[in-house]
Parts: structure tokens; C-alpha cells; sequence
């Protein structure tokens, strides 16, 4: 299950996957910039804007031990 909106806060890197990535689920890993979904959860993650411009759905916080 995607982490809560609660979860997620601009500064922390996560692993997000791109609307044209849906189909293949690949995913691509940034820093968040700003949260754009404004629902406490949402069934395909979250939806954020990185800091490198790229929108798409948190799939996973990515820790300091890289877990």
C-alpha cells in the first residue's frame, strides 16, 4: 500500500512512478518539492511534484538506510 499523505513532506527523497511509467511500473526516485494531492491517501499513492519538476504517485519513502 502507498504511504498516507501524512507520510510524505517536501524534502524527503522518494520513489515515485510516472503517469506514462503506470503500464510498466517503473520507478523514479527524487526529492519532493510539493504535495499536490490534498486527500489523506488516495489508492495509487500520492501525488507530488520533485524538485527536478517531474510529477507522479509516491510509491515508497526512501529512508536514510535506503530500506
Amino acid at each position: 500500500m502507498p504511504p498516507l499523505r501524512s507520510q510524505v513532506q517536501p524534502g524527503f527523497t522518494v520513489d515515485i512512478v510516472q503517469k506514462q511509467d503506470q503500464s510498466t511500473g517503473k520507478l523514479t526516485r527524487g526529492v519532493v518539492a510539493q504535495l499536490l494531492t490534498r486527500s489523506p491517501s488516495h489508492p495509487h499513492g500520492i501525488k507530488v511534484r520533485l524538485t527536478s519538476g517531474q510529477v507522479g504517485r509516491v510509491q515508497a519513502v526512501i529512508t536514510g538506510d535506503g530500506a
